[in-house]
């Protein structure tokens, strides 16, 4: 009986809100295409850790599981994302800024990529239904947000 109550304990605790990230604006179980658990992005509904596409160590986004420096293939800085581990202005691949992000150091108007609005994920400046790139359930850290926002674009 102590060793069920444990165990059942432990899973609480270890295991933290889970997000599903969806295909365009369904919502269906069938089109997950990742899940968000402890920093970590998911293939779809899995939770094996083969199948950790990416994973979140601080202000860094590191591919798979790894926790290497040679891993990083992002770095979240003050709503700038900055190419591996660099510091750099001119390596600057995204500005977030008020739901929206925007190309390099940028905040013009005109180089907007994606806008992020009640968890809807719209290519562009754009905000119709249509135009719904994916739909995030939950809540997410910026890096975490990096992290699926490159999952989704680019099939980590």
């Amino acid at each position: 009986m102590r060793w069920i109550l444990f165990l059942a304990l432990f899973m609480a605790v270890s295991s933290g809100p889970e997000v599903k990230i969806y295909k365009g604006t369904s919502t269906f179980f069938s089109d997950v295409l990742y899940t968000v658990r402890d920093g970590k992005v998911y293939k779809e509904r899995s939770s094996f850790s083969s199948d950790i596409v990416c994973s979140v160590i601080g202000h860094e986004i590191h591919e798979g599981d790894s926790k290497f420096t040679s891993s990083v293939r992002y770095t979240v800085r003050d709503g700038k994302v900055y190419k591996g581990t660099s510091q750099y202005t001119s390596d600057i691949l995204l500005t977030i800024r008020d739901g929206k992000l925007y190309k390099g150091t940028s905040t013009y108007s005109s180089d907007i990529v994606a806008t992020v609005r009640d968890g809807a994920v719209y290519d562009g400046r754009t905000t119709y239904r249509s135009d719904i790139r994916f739909t995030i359930d939950g809540n997410l850290t910026l890096e975490e947000f990096v992290a699926v926002w490159h999952a989704v674009m680019y099939g980590w």
